[in-house]
């Protein structure tokens, strides 16, 4: 058979493949959609969620509702995602956790196997925060400070890992103090019980303008535009650190391309709205998407960085969950 009768008879069947595919996007979605936010309301993935919903509501002529199910670090939403039908009518909007809670507990679901990621959302830079009476006032002093009392300074953690993060390149030795969450932990730092932490800029700024906490650095690759007299940690102590809460929208594995795609089309268009845009600066968060290909690769670069954070500072897989 010549070349151009097999290119011939196969120009249907790629038709017809092509036709499908296009048929597929096209009547997405069919029935009501759901994000799920494996997070308590209120927080910046709830509020990007709800916002998400209300203007893909119209444009797909569906319900997209939210479905809040926090706990267990994420882990119980991101369960619910990955078992659900992989037809794109159930997303999640998950965060940094996500891709850390491999390094510290056995998962029910395989993170890159079970699921698929459509585009990130938005990022949020963590800062350096310390105790009114904490005698550093800058981040080398911090450092200085630290080294000269090994393990004598205690830090809270919530199950995330970039204070761990920064002390494994700094080369602090400090005590871990954990909480359920980063607010929990505010009220013994404010009071000194504990020394120091890592959180995000938002929930800890007027704690700083009230002087109940002192921010000595911000950790993002930029200062933060709300304190731009804040240095970052890249530019004082450790080039090039950075550690960031970011969002993620993702689906279970096997959703079909197409569909994947019509969701990242069509959600990257709103998180651009200027009105969007602006509503994330008031929470300090800044609009920041990927392609699915790019959303992937960074989920797995995220998830090997943090393994290797934990395995450095001794934390074993498995531990429990709070």
């Amino acid at each position: 058979m010549t070349l151009a009768r097999r290119t011939i008879l196969a120009t249907p069947a790629i038709l017809v493949g092509a036709g499908h595919a296009w048929g597929q996007a096209a009547r997405f979605p069919s029935r009501p959609v759901r994000i799920i936010v494996p997070y308590p309301a209120g927080g910046v993935s709830d509020i990007t969620a709800r916002l998400l919903g209300e203007h893909l509501t119209p444009i797909w002529g569906q319900p997209v509702t939210v479905e809040n199910r926090a706990g267990a670090n994420g882990m119980i939403g991101a369960e619910a995602t990955a078992r659900a039908a992989p037809d794109g009518t159930t997303l999640c909007l998950a965060g940094t956790a996500h891709s850390i809670s491999p390094a510290m507990y056995r998962t029910p679901y395989d993170t890159m196997r079970d699921l698929t990621y459509i585009t990130t959302t938005s990022q949020t830079p963590q800062a350096l925060i310390v105790a009114p009476d904490f005698p550093p006032n800058t981040a080398q002093e911090f450092v200085d400070y630290v080294k000269a009392r090994p393990g004598q300074t205690s830090y809270a953690t919530f199950g995330a890992l970039g204070m761990e993060l920064l002390c494994r390149q700094a080369g602090l030795q400090m005590t871990r103090v954990p909480y359920r969450g980063s607010t929990q932990g505010h009220p013994d730092l404010i009071a000194g019980r504990v020394n120091a932490m890592l959180d995000t800029v938002t929930p800890t700024l007027p704690h700083v303008r009230a002087g109940r906490m002192k921010m000595l650095a911000t950790c993002g690759a930029e200062r933060a535009g709300q304190i731009p007299e804040i240095p970052t940690v890249g530019e004082t102590i450790i080039p090039g650190f950075t550690s960031t809460v970011w969002g993620i929208l993702m689906t279970p594995a096997g959703t079909p391309p197409e569909v994947v795609q019509k969701i990242h089309t069509d959600v990257v268009a709103i998180l651009r709205r200027p009105d969007i845009v602006e509503r994330h600066a008031t929470l300090g968060t800044t609009i920041w998407t990927m392609s699915p290909a790019e959303a992937n690769r960074f989920v797995e670069a995220e998830m090997t960085k943090w393994g290797e954070t934990a395995r450095a500072v001794g934390i074993e897989q498995g531990v429990p969950i709070q």
